[in-house]
């Protein structure tokens, strides 16, 4: 099958204008492609920017919490309410002893009304000057959820000694939990 020469300019004019139409045809579908994964990419690019902005705050809340817990030694979950308050006393008493605080009686009072709190109690003792400072500075580092209410210092007969009358509160971390987490 011979072509004469404008037959076979015809078929490569032909071939031409076919392959223009299928590039130009198939580079707009793929085009169109490309731009909708270009857009589903983006929008799920700023899902999850959004979500990073949501959740920045409870991680700002967790990295504090942590501090919390690891400057006071303290861990909501392992304490029990039924032995808190005997836990704590048991805790500050050999605190004051092994820091040289001879301890006094210990006298507990119901909590208040605010349901937030377990007791109070009201703490009698005599130590050195040292002893009792550093009594009161241990007392954040028990593991106790403990708020030192009341602190009444007086110097005792023998000198370099000090009385201290303490009232400490200790917390109900339970109704504190159940509270709500404020608005961001």
């Amino acid at each position: 099958m011979n072509l004469t020469p404008r037959d076979q300019r015809t078929v490569r004019i032909a071939v031409m204008a076919i392959g223009i139409y299928l590039v130009l045809f198939l580079g707009w579908r793929s085009w169109r492609h490309l731009e909708g994964r270009r857009e589903a990419h983006a929008r799920l690019l700023n899902e999850t920017l959004r979500l990073k902005r949501e959740l920045q705050p409870y991680e700002n809340r967790v990295l504090l919490a942590q501090k919390l817990k690891e400057t006071y030694h303290l861990d909501p979950q392992k304490l029990a309410k039924a032995t808190l308050v005997a836990q704590a006393s048991a805790a500050i008493q050999s605190t004051a002893r092994a820091g040289g605080v001879q301890v006094g009686p210990i006298r507990e009072s119901p909590a208040r009304s605010s349901n937030k709190e377990l007791t109070s109690m009201q703490l009698e003792g005599v130590g050195p000057v040292p002893a009792v400072m550093t009594l009161l500075h241990q007392l954040e580092t028990l593991g106790f959820p403990l708020i030192l209410d009341a602190i009444q210092l007086s110097p005792d007969a023998k000198p370099g000694m000090l009385k201290i009358n303490l009232t400490i509160v200790i917390l109900d971390f339970e109704q504190w939990k159940n509270e709500g987490v404020p608005h961001v």
